[in-house]
């Protein structure tokens, strides 16, 4: 995807650290890559992205955007089609699992309504907030990705064990919204495509309190996810807008 041209213009959203950060420094490397912009929401949570934007001056900005603020996400856009015409490639990495109270839910006694409103604000609100104002970027005649970051244990048809309601609900919620989003594209943006895709656990502080059951070949570094959801996204093709994907390219049942 990036290797024919040097006229790329990317955004990682939620760039901080994890698996965001991870998919700056691939991006910087790429040739293909003329300028990228990342997001992030906190400057004391972003001090190697914003060292980062020290050492790329030309190629990197970034930018302070709270995806649960919809004033943000518009201002944040309006810098961009400042600078630049047109997008090819957009990954949304925010999500939370936890954070301070919020903790993945055991049993039915543990919901709580605040608690849920804050996983569906950030992971799922947040993604269709953010494909309602880029999209005059996407109109363009070029392929372009819009990838969110989902999850396997937001399928449906996977859910073998339950629990973790507010996360696994907030990113079957994304995955609707991605589908639905991905329609309107087609005939708005017919050259985009949209999808969401699981990037495997990968070893972030997302998923370090989870990790102790994950056998060590399944634990990703950020640097092989990052690998691998790029390999899958250089591989899709306009059919594809739609479709949830797994790291190794396999689709994932609703």
């Amino acid at each position: 995807m990036f290797t024919h041209t040097n006229s790329c213009n990317a955004l990682i959203v939620g760039a901080s650290q994890g698996v965001g950060l991870g998919f700056v420094k691939k991006l910087l490397q790429l040739q293909g890559i003329n300028k990228v912009y990342a997001t992030y929401r906190q400057p004391e949570s972003a001090v190697d992205l914003i060292a980062l934007s020290d050492q790329y001056p030309e190629k990197l900005t970034c930018l302070a955007i709270d995806i649960t603020d919809e004033a943000q996400i518009s201002q944040g856009v309006q810098l961009l089609r400042a600078e630049i015409d047109k997008l090819h490639l957009v990954v949304n990495c925010v999500g939370v699992l936890h954070e301070g109270t919020l903790q993945p839910e055991k049993s039915l006694k543990q919901i709580n309504s605040e608690n849920l409103m804050r996983y569906f604000q950030v992971n799922s609100i947040g993604a269709v907030l953010l494909a309602k104002h880029l999209l005059p970027l996407f109109r363009h005649s070029d392929r372009s990705v819009f990838a969110s970051i989902s999850a396997k244990i937001g399928s449906i048809g996977d859910n073998q064990l339950g629990g973790w309601y507010g996360y696994r609900a907030s990113k079957a919620a994304l995955n609707m919204l991605m589908r639905n989003v991905a329609i309107e594209y087609g005939r708005t943006s017919p050259k985009t495509i949209v999808v969401t895709l699981h990037p495997g656990t990968t070893d972030t502080r997302l998923s370090k309190p989870f990790q102790k059951n994950v056998p060590p070949e399944k634990l990703f570094s950020v640097e092989l996810t990052v690998n691998q959801l790029l390999a899958v996204i250089d591989q899709l093709k306009i059919e594809d807008s739609g479709q949830f994907f797994s790291w190794d390219g396999s689709r994932l049942p609703w």
